[in-house]
């Protein structure tokens, strides 16, 4: 089946800005989480296709080599961290892309035959971890259970029975590789292409192992440490080289990514590093002024609310927001004063608020008439 335009995949468009990017794959993410959709295979695809098309969207070079080349543009080295271009700069890596196929097109003569490839390397995988803004701010060491691919015990992930091993591969003598005949529009050539008895990889396993049919993995379960640092925000990713899938038959194990989630937290709203706060106050506490404590990412502090404060004023504490991921300080919280009414009265509040309102209309009334006073002063009334 093939692959869906990862621009499709989350709803967006190529004019998509970084912040659409992020909030489309968010969207995708907390909707189809495994931990939310138990046992469900489709969901876990989705999730998987998702932070796929996130990690290369996200990355500025990745997503110029993917709208110029489409998918082929990008998996040329996905699986080991993301495309890169220098990946392609040394000569020897171009001819060994395309020099067996043009060297015999073109009469380049006979080029040496590479050695076999080996075993070929585990599969990388991904999972997703929810932190709460407290966690974020300080940094948190979580554990995770992976289900993976792990080495056969049994046949110490050679794959073969003991007493056993592995042979030559007796179609391609070792080397991994066949030459067949081929014919094009240019008249009949020779192509070198992998062994389709071993892969590629030069040897095959005389006697499988029981347990893991000749594989040299088996299905299991894991728990993982992961540190992860100060600052982190969704669609970070922590790379944990060579947690992955091990690689069968003795090849090299994948990596494991671990995706970050910001829960939505009740109080606060995160903005970059800032974080704001919304803080109701009274008629009388911004009036008069007053002192008040509010609650931080790491505990309280003490705030001073001066007198004749307005609604939607912002409050700034310094030093008391998320740190950033490269060191670069800390941000603030900002704390957004609300001024609330009150919605029932007692009597003596009633009486208090009556008298104040025959004051304000008073200070109204002498205010007005000072200014028509002036007004007439200037014009020589």
């Amino acid at each position: 089946m093939a692959k869906r335009e990862y621009y499709e995949v989350l709803g967006i468009s190529k004019e998509s800005s970084q912040d659409d990017i992020k909030g489309a794959y968010r969207k995708q993410a907390l909707k189809y989480h495994p931990d939310r959709n138990p046992n469900n295979p489709e969901a876990e695809e989705r999730f998987k296709e998702a932070s796929e098309a996130y990690e290369v969207l996200s990355d500025a070079q990745k997503k110029a080599a993917y709208d110029r080349f489409g998918h082929a543009g990008v998996e040329a080295n996905f699986s080991r961290g993301g495309f890169q271009w220098s990946d392609f700069t040394h000569a020897g890596d171009f001819e060994d892309l395309f020099g067996d196929l043009l060297g015999s097109l073109f009469g380049g003569g006979a080029r040496r035959r590479r050695g076999p490839a080996g075993p070929p390397q585990g599969r990388d995988l991904k999972i997703a971890i929810e932190l709460t803004l407290e966690e974020i701010a300080a940094g948190v060491e979580k554990k995770i259970k992976l289900s993976r691919l792990q080495r056969c015990e049994t046949c110490k992930g050679s794959g073969a029975r003991e007493g056993s091993g592995k042979e030559t591969c007796k179609t391609c003598g070792g080397m991994g590789q066949v030459q067949q005949v081929a014919r094009s529009f240019f008249g009949q050539s020779m192509v070198v292409t992998p062994c389709p008895t071993c892969g590629g990889e030069g040897s095959v396993v005389r006697d499988r192992c029981r347990d893991c049919e000749g594989e040299g993995v088996r299905r299991g379960t894991s728990q993982l440490s992961v540190r992860i640092p100060a600052g982190v925000s969704s669609g970070n990713y922590i790379p944990l080289r060579g947690q992955g899938d091990a690689g069968p038959r003795g090849g090299p194990p994948g990596d494991c990514l671990v995706f970050i989630e910001e829960k939505e937290h009740p109080h606060f709203i995160r903005e970059g590093n800032d974080v704001h706060y919304r803080l109701p106050v009274s008629f009388s506490q911004a009036a008069l002024g007053d002192e008040v404590e509010v609650p931080t990412l790491t505990g309280k502090a003490r705030l001073k609310i001066q007198p004749g404060t307005q609604s939607g004023r912002v409050l700034r504490l310094s030093n008391k927001g998320i740190p950033d991921v490269e060191g670069r300080g800390v941000g603030d919280l900002l704390v957004d004063v609300v001024v609330v009414s009150p919605s029932q009265l007692s009597d003596q509040e009633r009486r208090l608020f009556e008298e104040l309102s025959r004051l304000e209309q008073r200070r109204a009334a002498e205010e007005g008439k000072s200014f028509f006073e002036k007004m007439r002063e200037a014009f020589g009334g």
